[in-house]
């Protein structure tokens, strides 16, 4: 059965930075990637990571988030510097497996950006 435990949410200034977490349990992953949903908005990608290290990053996170994986840890990071009050969303990890077609979700952290 595929787990995935977030951490690493909260408030911040903007400017700030935070890290996320998502260890993830129960298979070998393929994908691993972040979400995000702003209230009233859809969900949109925030970044993706392959196993063979390729990385794939939203055009309004590029420069400033960096999306990483400890392979032996099953668990995938994102470092968001420099924030902006409209990152302010629930974050979710999102992960493949390598021979499922389907993702699977986190349970989704808050982060809040405000002075």
């Amino acid at each position: 059965q595929v787990q995935l435990v977030e951490s690493g949410g909260g408030l911040v200034q903007p400017g700030g930075s935070l890290r996320l977490s998502c260890a993830a349990s129960g298979s070998i992953f393929s994908t691993m990637g972040w979400y995000r949903q702003a209230p009233g908005k859809q969900r949109e990608l925030v970044a993706t990571s392959t196993s063979g290290g390729n990385t794939n990053y939203a055009t309004s996170v590029k420069g400033r988030f960096t999306i990483s994986r400890d392979s032996a840890k099953n668990t995938v990071y994102l470092q968001m510097n420099s924030l902006k009050p409209e990152d302010t969303a629930v974050y979710y990890c999102n992960v493949h497996t390598f021979w499922g077609s389907q993702g699977y979700w986190g349970q989704g952290t808050q982060v809040t950006v405000s002075s």
